[in-house]
């Protein structure tokens, strides 16, 4: 969601350092023997992990669980995670990706608090990424531990399933020696705990162990999945209650958890808190955030997902500065780690938009949005702990009416749409994330239902983005020359013109305001429906889906042979009887009667978009018109730190990429059935 050049190369992958994080499933033994000198190594993927592990002599269901926690055995070939690490058993090479291109997300034009009435300017040098905390050099660079082990090259172990594989195992058993446990493929996995912990890479005992606990917990409910590459591997349950000991020997710093973090229990969690502090003379010269009394005095209705833009540590110092941004929680990709910084009563400035501000928690992520890296599963599931925690608190629906990404929440009026963020971006799986979240994207009906919820197969839906690394944040126009992104799975669906692949991308006019079809690049998210969304159906030819988008209809490759989309049941949104068009906005303000006279009305201003008769919109909820004063540190303002609330209410509609509102009294509401495109 936001930050600063990349650091020097020692602050760089302090979430790297965690990098090996992540430990999971097993499968029950398969016999194999240790590769002999000048072997074939096995193309079968279950093969090459059993002979891995009889090769460095580490149990098969550890050796799977650590790399299903890590990559879910995918390969992503020659690709680093966002905290720089490589292959099934993610080894980290910090150097490597230190040679990758540098990023910045805080905008010049950007506004993250999102209140055109006070509008917030980043000083350049608070945006500065200062250094972060460093977690252990050994941390960072696995890879060439791991070369060492085993003697394979830094290139194989970076790109070869194989030799990362053995590489992966090479240092699960150094680690079991250090401890003086008993190494062997066939030695109990129970005894395995302390060096699991390791190989996360946490500098916390609390961490590592909520790593070694989600891969054990793994082993006993097994798993089987195809990999990203098309092998199959399968790790078979079982009963294992380890030996914790071998954690207290790691000599890892315990953090401090305080009463009052808001967390769920079994995740490594720490308060590291941003600054409620002024830093001028003027009673509106403070940062980062703003006090609040949530949810007594306002409804939480949004968890917002980001990515940082940056890495963990850099990230974490600058949500401690105070003439900075605040937002909620950092996640740490190598381990999965949180750092909560402000309560969820309060309200962050995060997403660009103060009305889903003012109701919203925002998580940030460490990683990138249109760089070649990818998530690593240790931070996707204990962002999915925390997220299912908050919302089942907080009575927060689980769908992607109100688990949005920043990619989803809109521009507060028309000269703000162009400048709005686009992460966690089109490589985030939205569709993993919320099984995780046992709130799986299911089909609810039929072609008659009148709606549809995308969900393509993320690991063969790999649309040919371009501009990766290249793309300046929130600016959808390529910068020449673009050069094409890997091929990689995505959430994304594009969206066209017509029911070819040949026709133009749809345009969304307040990217391209010229009426210019959207593009491929990476940032131009315009032409792009995303998995969990739901739209309102508009047609269907041959093995094309049309849906209702930002005015118009948008056709995507829906067969029924390998469907992109679900059908699913609702209500939709369309304008009342008697109305050519009606407006759309980007927040839901009061009218202006509802303001006491001490309190500066805010004006609704529509968006550059037309909702015209005819057309249908998924049905989001219906929301009170509200707008939270929060103008000076001390609340001495009149009316500070209170919530005017109006008469009118909303519909939260799916309109285009992002969700819009439409006033209800310009509206009907009907069951998405009723008059149904077919």
């Amino acid at each position: 969601m936001h930050l600063s050049p990349v650091p020097p190369r020692r602050r760089i992958l302090l979430a790297a350092a965690a990098a090996a994080a992540t430990a999971l499933l097993t499968t029950g033994p398969v016999a194999a023997e240790p590769l002999s000198a000048g072997a074939a190594e096995p193309t079968d993927r279950q093969q090459q992990y059993a002979a891995a592990a009889a090769e460095q002599g580490v149990p098969q269901s550890i050796l799977l669980g650590v790399s299903y926690l890590e990559s879910r055995w995918d390969t992503h070939p020659g690709q680093p995670s966002t905290s720089g690490g490589y292959g099934p058993m993610h080894l980290t090479d910090a150097d490597q990706v230190l040679s990758g291109p540098s990023s910045s997300h805080v905008d010049e034009d950007e506004d993250p608090r999102g209140d055109d009435s006070r509008p917030l300017v980043v000083d350049a040098a608070a945006a500065a990424a200062p250094a972060g905390d460093v977690l252990p050099q050994a941390s960072l660079q696995t890879l060439d531990a791991a070369a060492a082990l085993t003697g394979l090259s830094a290139e194989a172990l970076r790109t070869d399933a194989a030799a990362n594989i053995r590489g992966g195992a090479a240092l699960l058993t150094s680690y079991q020696k250090e401890l003086g446990a008993p190494t062997g493929a066939d030695s109990d996995p129970a005894a395995w705990y302390g060096a699991v912990a390791r190989y996360s890479g946490a500098d916390t005992e609390d961490a590592a162990a909520a790593f070694a606990d989600e891969v054990y917990d793994q082993i006993r409910i097994g798993a089987g999945r195809t990999t990203d590459d098309g092998q199959r591997v399968t790790l078979a349950a079982s009963a294992v209650t380890p030996d914790e000991s071998g954690l207290h020997r790691l000599g890892l710093r315990r953090a401090e958890r305080p009463d009052g973090l808001e967390c769920p229990v079994r995740v490594a969690c720490e308060w590291i808190p941003a600054p409620y502090e002024k830093y001028g003379p003027n009673p509106g010269d403070y940062g980062n955030h703003d006090l609040g009394a949530r949810p007594a005095q306002q409804k939480i209705e949004y968890i917002v997902i980001h990515d940082t833009e940056g890495y963990f540590g850099p990230s974490v110092k600058l949500v401690q500065t105070k003439t900075y941004l605040g937002w909620h929680y950092t996640l740490r990709s190598v381990d999965g780690y949180v750092a909560q910084h402000i309560k969820a009563k309060d309200v962050g400035w995060h997403a660009g938009n103060w009305y889903v501000n003012a109701k919203s928690i925002g998580i940030e992520h460490e990683g990138f949005a249109g760089h070649g890296t990818w998530y690593t599963e240790a931070m996707y599931r204990t962002s999915a702990k925390l997220v299912r925690h908050l919302a089942l608190r907080f009575q927060i629906p689980l769908d992607r009416q109100h688990i949005l990404g920043h990619d989803n929440v809109s521009g507060t009026v028309a000269s703000t749409v162009r400048g709005m963020h686009w992460d966690p971006g089109p490589y985030w799986d939205w569709s993993h994330y919320f099984e995780l979240m046992q709130a799986p994207f299911q089909s609810t009906g039929t072609p008659q239902s009148g709606l549809v919820t995308i969900d393509p197969t993320y690991a063969t839906n790999q649309p040919a983005f371009y501009g990766c690394n290249q793309q300046p944040p929130g600016v959808p126009t390529p910068t020449p020359p673009a050069q094409p992104c890997p091929l990689r799975p995505s959430s994304s669906v594009i969206l066209h013109t017509a029911p070819s692949e040949t026709a133009p991308l749809v345009n969304d006019k307040g990217l391209r305001p010229d009426g210019s079809p959207d593009t491929m690049y990476i940032s131009d998210h315009g032409a792009r429906a995303s998995a969990g969304q739901t739209y309102a159906l508009a047609g269907i030819q041959g093995d094309w889906t049309a849906i209702w988008y930002l005015g118009q209809k948008a056709w995507f490759y829906n067969p029924a042979s390998a469907p992109t989309a679900k059908w699913a049941e609702g209500f939709v949104v369309t304008p009342k009887p008697g109305k050519a068009t009606i407006p759309v906005y980007g927040r839901a303000y009061p009218e202006r009667a509802a303001y006491p006279s001490y309190i500066p009305y805010q004006t609704i201003s529509p968006l550059q978009y037309t909702f015209a008769a005819g057309q249908r919109y998924a049905l989001g909820g219906v929301l009170p018109g509200e707008y939270y004063r929060a103008v000076t540190f001390d609340g001495s303002a009149p009316g500070d730190w209170t919530v005017v609330r109006g008469e009118n209410k909303y519909v939260q509609i799916q309109f285009g990429h992002r969700v819009m509102y439409a006033n209800l009294d310009d509206v009907q509401i009907l069951p998405a059935a009723e008059g149904a495109a077919q």
